[in-house]
């Protein structure tokens, strides 16, 4: 059953606190998550000529994604922990830092080791939001924690929305290394604002770290990470990839055993087996796996050749602008999602998000050809993915103890990632066995587009489904978390005795 230890309430607002620094926390904090999507999208428009200004082959630039990728999947859970642990503030500055200091080192050097190191350092950024989302939790009164968390869960599409047409404006004009002494300064910025208007939260979970659960963990997460994200270049059937697979199957099972008998666990896997914790990260999974094919699909396809019969032959910055929209939606629809979770629970307007994403890609399916009916569809995805990822840590925050909120959210951003990552395998493999040749070389179809548009829509009703399921609750703190509250109360007082 769960370890008893002491928890406290979380506490409101502190009255001594100066009203300016109080009023910047939610600017500061959403800042940085901002930030942290914008460092991972940025990259994308270097990508076609990385090999050449860094004397390198294509398949060592795609570390450069890679890398970020895998770190932010291992990062976000135990930074997530050691928030719990450690100090909330403490451990977003520091991940803050590391972001900024891989961007420093993006813009010194044009060495491919040096960059896939710099980028994994920014793999640290990944856990801004889950941090972010827990400070909010202890430091806001219940009227205005959900528009705050509605906000900050928004940042992710707002960051890349606005990180693509900024990186190519850049990239068009000037050197290359200056995207990343820009990128440098904004992150300075932002470790400098969370520094000063975020105040350091005294809801602690103490204990000791384990180092064990993390290590295991890293190497399952990698293996498994790396089968999907290098499947489609290394070949799906092929021995490494395999093997990848049967190690991630092996070491995950292996840290599950250690994790249901470490006495201080890296993650509580008995408090995710509540159907409260447990299905919406199964729902983060699919909606992950849903929000991400939009990005991907909708940029290679207005970027095709007009010879295809349906591409539009766009730019990189062009295609940045036309998934402008899908960012500005989501910073005005974050505070509607809270309304409606106030008003009807986060579980509908979770099943809500994943049926207007299944929506938007009815909208695609319809006209894929036409640029206003494209901008359209992508906009409503948006428009779902805002009102989906803005009931996700709003459902893990009522059903889990306070002391618990940064962890139980970074877990939760990981399975995002880890449905994002699906998808993006998933989508190149559609796309791959539907091409027809374009001047001599094989170019995806309009079949295949759509075909990936349908595959996307059809797991966001499966996430919606999940979202139906979720039993229901009854405030701000369900029954499970109190009782949870209550016994490990009941039990350190027992211990004191």
């Amino acid at each position: 059953m769960d370890r008893p230890v002491p928890i406290s309430d979380p506490p409101g607002p502190r009255d001594t606190a100066p009203p300016l620094r109080e009023r910047l926390t939610i600017p500061a904090l959403a800042w940085a998550g901002i930030l942290m999507a914008v460092m991972q999208t940025v990259v994308v428009p270097l990508l076609p000529d990385l090999p050449r200004l860094t004397g390198s082959s294509a398949g060592a630039v795609s570390w450069m994604v890679t890398a970020t990728l895998l770190a932010g999947a291992v990062l976000t859970p135990v930074l997530g922990r050691a928030g719990d642990m450690y100090g909330k503030r403490r451990v977003l500055t520091g991940a803050l830092g590391l972001m900024t200091l891989g961007s420093v080192m993006c813009a010194l050097s044009s060495d491919i080791t040096v960059l896939i190191t710099a980028r994994a350092l920014q793999g640290a950024a990944a856990a801004v939001v889950p941090l972010s989302i827990s400070i909010l939790r202890d430091e806001l009164p219940p009227e205005r924690r959900g528009s705050a968390v509605a906000l900050m869960s928004s940042t992710v599409g707002i960051g890349a929305a606005l990180g693509l047409p900024l990186a190519a404006l850049v990239v068009q004009y000037a050197d290359w290394h200056v995207m990343f002494w820009l990128t440098s300064a904004l992150g300075a910025l932002g470790v400098a604002g969370v520094w000063w208007a975020v105040r350091e939260s005294p809801v602690r979970r103490p204990g000791r770290f384990d180092v064990l659960g993390a290590l295991g963990l890293a190497v399952g997460l990698v293996c498994l990470l790396l089968a999907v994200s290098q499947g489609g270049q290394w070949g799906w059937g092929s021995a490494s990839v395999l093997g990848l697979f049967a190690g991630a199957v092996v070491v995950l099972a292996l840290w599950c055993v250690q994790q249901l008998r470490a006495a201080e666990p890296l993650v509580d896997l008995r408090l995710m087996a509540h159907p409260r914790v447990g299905l919406p990260h199964v729902a983060a999974l699919l909606t992950g796996f849903a929000f991400y094919a939009n990005s991907l699909v909708t940029a290679q396809l207005i970027q095709a050749p007009k010879a295809t019969g349906y591409g539009l032959e766009l730019s990189i910055v062009a295609t940045g602008l036309c998934l402008l929209p899908g960012g500005v939606t989501m910073l005005v629809f974050s505070p509607v999602s809270a309304r409606i979770s106030a008003a009807r629970g986060p579980r509908v307007t979770l099943a809500l998000g994943a049926t207007v994403i299944a929506c938007g890609y009815a909208v695609r399916i319809a006209d894929s050809r036409d640029l206003w009916m494209i901008i359209l569809g992508a906009t409503v995805v948006a428009t779902g993915t805002t009102l989906a990822y803005s009931a996700l840590p709003t459902l893990i925050l009522r059903a889990v103890p306070a002391d618990q909120t940064a962890s139980a959210n970074g877990v939760n951003v990981l399975m995002r990632t880890i449905g994002q990552a699906t998808s993006s395998a998933a989508v190149a493999a559609v796309l791959v066995h539907h091409t027809a040749p374009v001047d001599g070389v094989p170019v995806s179809t309009l079949h295949g587009y759509l075909l990936a548009f349908g595959m996307a829509g059809a797991i966001a009703l499966v996430a919606c489904g999940a979202a139906l399921v979720i039993p229901r609750d009854q405030g701000p703190e369900t029954p499970f978390a109190a009782r949870v509250r209550a016994r490990r109360t009941r039990d350190a007082a027992h211990e004191g005795t």
